[in-house]
């Protein structure tokens, strides 16, 4: 048994490891396109394993974001990698506020998040003492750790088991061939063949797969995340994370406040746009990403849905005081000066022709060939269970 898993990411290392443990003497080879493993949302994502509150009951997000909680604190701890059970309180400024954050623990509920406790002012802030608010949702049990750390563990013992890790591979196409066979074409325009190929291409995914003759939509629209950070001397102001209500009615969820398992604390991320699909600065611009992001129609009928909240996302990225002033909402002691400008993250957000933000993970192919075309937060943290389901889909289970 021959797998090609296409992309050195997070993902794409969590299902080899898994192929190459259940499938002891297969041949497991992975591609990545970078000099390094897992340098794009692997490494510049929030750190944060979330517990499961967003998501849809019955979603693929849900339920495999609560199975990948409990399989990434284990491989945590048996790989000696740092994982904080920091927790994180979901806050509501205001009373108009409160009717969201009913359904939100409805949510919660449903999914099983553990620990989950409601709480009014005084108590939100003996979990938090800066922060303000009039009520949150508590769950103990979302974490931080390090994705990076961890996809390199998953890359070790992947190579421990016998499998190839191969870096500054960039492959350009990949189709089923004739029987169960998969043929992985590659930029120099060489050939592999396997008996399944696994496409985890993140920020590639839609224009790997419009190469291989699948689909063109879902198409990836890159936004840019920019933070700023706590100075040292003033981390004191947060103990684990602050995220606000989130409303459903803007794309997405807002300005908030996360520890690293650094000691760092992150302020942010706005999304705005970005000019390519690597850009990580505003002066990053790439002609191909920009003309193929502006080409789909789904784009221009995102921005006409969602114009307003897109200029204020512009806003907080050109103005330090319009971005600081909605976290001080949150930690009022929060002064400009407490603030550095931090690095920024690209996420590969799935739109579909109608210019719906795809948001529940899609994992689609026939079995010979798997595609992942949308794998959005919490990707990282469903990471060894999304490696479950795709283990299945191809049919390469114990």
């Amino acid at each position: 048994m021959r797998v090609v898993v296409v992309g050195g990411g997070i993902l794409g290392l969590a299902t080899a490891r898994l192929i190459a443990r259940e499938q002891p003497g297969a041949e497991v080879t992975v591609l990545e396109k970078e000099p390094q493993l897992g340098l794009h949302q692997t490494a510049t994502n929030s750190g944060v394993v979330h517990a499961g509150i967003y998501y849809e009951p019955g979603s693929l997000k849900a339920r495999l974001c609560r199975r990948g909680v409990a399989l990434v604190r284990d491989f945590c701890a048996e790989r000696g990698i740092p994982y904080e059970a920091c927790g994180k309180l979901v806050v509501a400024l205001r009373e108009e506020e409160l009717p969201r954050l009913d359904r939100l623990e409805q949510r919660a509920r449903a999914n099983g998040v553990p620990g989950l406790r409601r709480l009014d002012a005084t108590q939100l802030r003996e979990i938090e003492p800066h922060a303000a608010g009039i009520a949150a949702l508590h769950s103990p049990e979302t974490a931080i750790t390090n994705f990076r750390a961890v996809a390199l563990a998953l890359a070790d013992e992947l190579r421990e088991r016998g499998g190839d890790v191969r870096t500054g591979v960039e492959v350009a196409r990949v189709r089923a061939g004739a029987g169960a066979a998969a043929v992985v074409e590659l930029a120099d325009g060489s050939t592999l063949h396997a008996d399944r190929a696994i496409v985890c291409a993140g920020l590639h995914a839609d224009r790997l797969a419009r190469a291989s003759g699948e689909d063109p939509a879902p198409r990836i629209v890159p936004f840019r995340g920019e933070y700023w950070a706590l100075r040292p001397e003033r981390r004191s102001l947060v103990r684990g994370l602050i995220y606000p209500v989130p409303d459903p009615t803007l794309p997405f969820l807002g300005v908030h406040l996360t520890k690293k398992v650094d000691g760092s604390v992150l302020i942010g991320p706005n999304a705005v746009l970005a000019l390519a699909r690597e850009g990580y600065t505003r002066g990053t611009v790439r002609g191909r990403d920009v003309a193929e992001t502006l080409a789909w129609g789904g784009t221009w009928r995102l921005m006409r849905r969602h114009w307003r909240a897109g200029a204020g996302e512009l806003r907080r990225s050109l103005s330090k005081r319009v971005f600081i002033s909605e976290a001080r909402a949150y930690v009022p002691e929060l002064r400009m000066s407490d603030a550095v400008r931090a690095g920024a993250g690209v996420r590969a957000q799935a739109v579909d022709r109608d210019g719906a933000m795809v948001d529940d993970f899609r994992i689609g192919g026939d079995g010979r060939v798997i595609w992942i075309r949308n794998a959005p937060s919490p990707a990282a943290t469903s990471s060894l269970a999304i490696a479950e389901e795709i283990v299945t889909r191809a049919a390469l289970g114990s």
